[in-house]
């Protein structure tokens, strides 16, 4: 089964790219959907940053950049880059999901127009079950983006493991699922060698409908080699 996986970079995406290999599928296509500038939404990854760990799981990468100002732009290069992967081969999507049932209900009639089967490895588990897998599995990552409406801003930067678990306001999802944090995975199994990140220094944005008005504190990330 020719798959692709839509790639976040995050320790979800991570965790449903392991178990989707595990049960036979042929994951090799990484399909990031972009800034119009090429970092990735809502990570705000560089994209030097997710080739780099998509070439690390021996994966080939496809970001798709969506340009700024346009209605409906994300909608129209999404159902694009659906149907070029169903033109390429590819038979099955995977989604890192775990229950947010209105994004699944989008996700489904969206692959079955390109001819294309979304699989949800992570969907309808226990939060908690899932995050205890994402440390028992060895699956590194760190805290990129933190919703300071949500979160405290200090949490940006940590690293995703059982301290920064155990300190999680209650209310809190252990795995970012409502959108308190977003996490870039920095090595896990299947990885080459782990991602050598430095990071440039915060960098706060002031979010607007139509997302929810909010300050979002992003962590700025680059490859340690990079000029």
């Amino acid at each position: 089964m020719k798959t692709a996986i839509s790639w976040s970079a995050g320790k979800d995406s991570c965790l449903a790219l392991l178990r989707a290999r595990e049960a036979g599928h042929d994951v090799q296509t990484f399909l990031t959907m972009c800034e119009a500038d090429g970092f990735s939404k809502s990570h705000a990854l560089a994209p030097g940053v997710i080739a780099a760990q998509v070439a690390a799981f021996g994966g080939v990468w496809r970001a798709v950049a969506v340009p700024d100002g346009v209605p409906g732009a994300y909608a129209l290069c999404f159902d694009a880059a659906l149907q070029s992967l169903h033109d390429s081969g590819h038979t099955h999507v995977v989604f890192g999901d775990i229950d947010l049932q209105a994004h699944r209900d989008w996700l489904e009639p969206a692959c079955a127009r390109a001819g294309l089967q979304a699989v949800f490895p992570l969907w309808g588990l226990s939060r908690a079950a899932l995050a205890r897998e994402i440390l028992d599995r060895g699956i590194r990552a760190r805290l990129v983006c933190v919703d300071t409406g949500r979160l405290d801003a200090r949490f940006c930067g940590r690293d995703y493991d059982a301290a920064l678990l155990a300190e999680l306001p209650d209310g809190v999802c252990v795995c970012g699922e409502d959108g308190e944090f977003h996490t870039v995975v920095v090595d896990a199994p299947g990885m080459s060698a782990p991602l050598a990140l430095v990071s440039v220094g915060p960098r706060t944005v002031f979010a607007r409908p139509p997302m929810r008005p909010t300050t979002l504190v992003f962590d700025e990330l680059q490859l340690a080699d990079a000029p």
